[in-house]
């Protein structure tokens, strides 16, 4: 039996007519065909790897509102992962289509790439607990001095290895990284990562965020090309700041889901599942500051 999809927001979907291919943190992905899949954002919301119980309602049309404006934005310097495949043709049962209408992307299936491309901006989150330990971040050297979320001297490329569900990224050096997948491959995607996360993060300064951080998924299509793919720039995938209150010293007021890791950290939680249940002020906090976001940057 379908799911319905209600006010309530969507946390697992259930499409019956299409192969589950794999359950995610946040994405449910269908196999269509030996080239497509069908990828469902749902309103799930994870934080230090953890799935949480509650869902954020609506949460998934807005990260994919504002994914599909940032593939279309930065189209020209790399391909990305959309197939032009109208929904009705998918998935023809209304019920199914209402799980997927507004949260979902019809994509090409590529060979993933094992590691995540995180770019820093600002020295925040692990990166600010590696410098307090070491002086780095990801075995990058910094000034000395710098305090929580200063902007950093220059733009980091800190890649990690992608986790499996409940498991937590680890980060590693871009040497390793160039030993695991190749030292041309790796060249690419920190180019591209890099010069994407610079123009991303001018276009977001005019409209009055910063973009702190973000991670970006990579993929190679049979012939081998290079990819763009899963989401870009969004709320879960970035740390998006109010610009006008910004400043260096504590951790800033953000528009992402660092609203639920804060009041995470203000648990007796050992970070592990089953996570807690979260209050719906935080939930509806966290949503509001999604819905801000988004009508800032695609307005």
């Amino acid at each position: 039996m379908s799911q319905i999809v209600t006010e309530k927001g969507l946390h697992t979907s259930s499409i019956s007519s299409l192969k589950l291919q794999y359950r995610g943190k946040v994405r449910d992905i269908y196999e269509i065909d030996d080239a497509h899949w069908l990828i469902i954002a749902t309103d799930r919301v994870s934080a230090f790897d953890v799935i949480l119980p509650n869902v954020i309602p609506g949460k998934g049309k807005l990260l994919t509102s504002l994914a599909n404006f940032w593939f279309d934005r930065v189209r020209a310097m790399i391909p990305n992962h959309l197939a032009n495949i109208p929904l009705e043709t998918v998935l023809p049962d209304p019920a199914e289509r209402a799980q997927a209408e507004g949260r979902c992307m019809i994509v090409k299936r590529l060979k993933a790439i094992p590691v995540e491309a995180v770019v820093r901006g600002y020295l925040i989150g692990s990166g600010w607990k590696d410098y307090q330990a070491s002086g780095e971040v990801c075995g990058n050297a910094l000034p000395e001095n710098l305090v929580q979320a200063d902007k950093l001297p220059k733009v980091l490329f800190t890649p990690a290895t992608k986790a499996a569900v409940g498991d937590h990224d680890e980060n590693i050096s871009f040497e390793v990284m160039a030993d695991t997948i190749g030292a041309s491959l790796a060249d690419d995607i920190r180019r591209v990562s890099v010069a994407i996360y610079n123009d991303a993060a001018r276009y977001a300064l005019d409209r009055g965020i910063i973009i702190a951080d973000t991670k970006f998924e990579f993929g190679q299509d049979a012939s081998g090309n290079l990819v763009l793919m899963d989401e870009i720039l969004t709320p879960d995938s970035s740390r998006f700041w109010e610009a006008d209150t910004y400043a260096p010293g504590s951790s800033p007021a953000s528009y992402d889901k660092q609203y639920v890791r804060d009041w995470l950290e203000t648990l007796d939680w050992d970070k592990t599942a089953p996570g807690p249940d979260v209050p719906d002020e935080v939930i509806q906090g966290t949503l509001s500051r999604y819905r801000e976001a988004v009508n800032r940057l695609t307005s």
